[in-house]
């Protein structure tokens, strides 16, 4: 999100904070996002626990200068303990959750004069929306406007089938717009938003251009190889004479008891003329998702996945395990949808409407010539509406 704001002349960055947190089984520190961050925005991210500081605290905590005014203030919660790839999400409320409610908290503290937030998809329509709504009714009792919709990312040009809530609020004396009021009369050609044309897009020299994790077991490496080409999945190794040597265990069940849910996609490879499926944060092995290569017996490299994430060609990936560069990719807010959202608060803040073809993010896979004229009815007045 940082990265999108940071690409707009009008904005500059001049705090950040993140806990590094990785797996519960490695512990805090350990997710080296604050490196991979300051290498490309040149400020150091405050390693804290945002859950453990007052919002009366934060701008000391951060280093802001008192009296700064804080234009926008970027806040993404942990997605986890909304997201419905997590069972545990039907039956319990994850404490982190409350970020979403700090968040506000912290807006208000800062006295920002937009707030933008990203999550799941459930953060607004799932089991536990009550987060959601305490943070817009907050909000609005001090000051703001607030408005959030699920939106599928790809009809802003990101060649994955990403589904994602957009929550902006702003204070009441300012307008309020959205991705949709941007996008009004608008739309990217299909072409533009496939595996094909993304991986086009990708400069050889980039960072990442040639890492992925090598199979250590030549049995998941044989595997992948009878997997068809070109969006094949294991479920076509199921009519192969071979299928009792090719199949894991879980596999062999899941065929027995006719019981396939999400699992098709795992061991799936990308199909060249299609989105990419939802990158997520464990996208470092074929045996998380549908994460291989259309074409070659491999695992797509960090390059590949960060242009499918919307990431420009001169982002650099650190990590001293390149399971963290996948993690990155997969926690990230996609910069080339975050460079909309930082054209959409120039727009609330000057009343300008921007040009649509300078909401392209440059280096990325996206053209000016993938921008139509759209037949689709408007959305913008709608959202206007229900902000109000």
């Amino acid at each position: 999100m940082s990265f999108g704001f940071q690409s707009h002349s009008a904005f500059e960055i001049v705090a950040a904070a993140d806990a590094e947190i990785g797996k519960p089984s490695v512990g805090v520190g350990t997710l080296q996002c604050n490196t991979t961050f300051q290498r490309n925005l040149g400020i150091e991210p405050t390693a804290i626990d945002l859950s453990r500081i007052a919002p009366e605290d934060l701008g000391e905590a951060l280093g802001i200068p008192p009296g700064l005014p804080i234009h926008v203030l970027t806040v993404c919660p942990p997605c986890t303990g909304f997201s419905r790839t997590n069972p545990m999400n039907h039956l319990r409320d994850d404490k982190r959750n409350s970020l979403v409610r700090k968040s506000a908290q912290f807006a208000v503290a800062l006295n920002a004069e937009i707030v933008v937030m990203e999550n799941a998809r459930e953060l607004i329509r799932g089991n536990f929306h009550h987060h959601f709504v305490w943070f817009r009714e907050f909000l609005e009792q001090n000051g703001y406007n607030v408005v959030g919709r699920n939106y599928m990312l790809s009809a802003f040009g990101l060649p994955q089938q990403r589904e994602r809530a957009i929550v902006i609020a702003a204070r009441s004396n300012l307008p309020l717009f959205t991705l949709d009021a941007l996008w009004d009369g608008w739309a990217i050609r299909p072409e533009a938003i496939t595996v094909r044309r993304a991986f086009s897009s990708i400069d050889a020299r980039s960072s990442g251009s040639d890492l992925y994790p090598r199979f250590a077991d030549p049995e998941v490496e044989r595997r992948l190889a009878s997997v068809p080409k070109d969006g094949g999945s294991w479920m076509d190794l199921l009519a192969r004479p071979d299928s009792g040597s090719l199949l894991t265990d879980a596999m062999k069940r899941r065929a027995a008891a006719r019981k396939f849910g999400s699992h098709p996609d795992v061991y799936g490879r990308m199909a060249w003329n299609k989105p990419a499926p939802t990158i997520k944060r464990e996208c470092a092995h074929i045996g998380n998702g549908r994460y291989a290569h259309p074409q070659e017996n491999r695992l797509c490299t960090v390059r590949e996945m960060a242009a499918l994430q919307g990431f420009p060609n001169d982002f650099e990936f650190y990590g001293t395990a390149i399971s963290n560069m996948y993690r990155h990719i997969g926690d990230a807010v996609p910069p080339l949808v975050a460079f909309q959202l930082a054209h959409v608060c120039h727009w609330i803040l000057t009343g300008k409407r921007p040009e649509i073809a300078s909401v392209i993010l440059p280096q990325t896979h996206l053209r000016k010539s993938d921008i139509i004229r759209s037949a689709q009815p408007s959305l913008f007045h709608a959202n206007l509406r229900s902000a109000a």
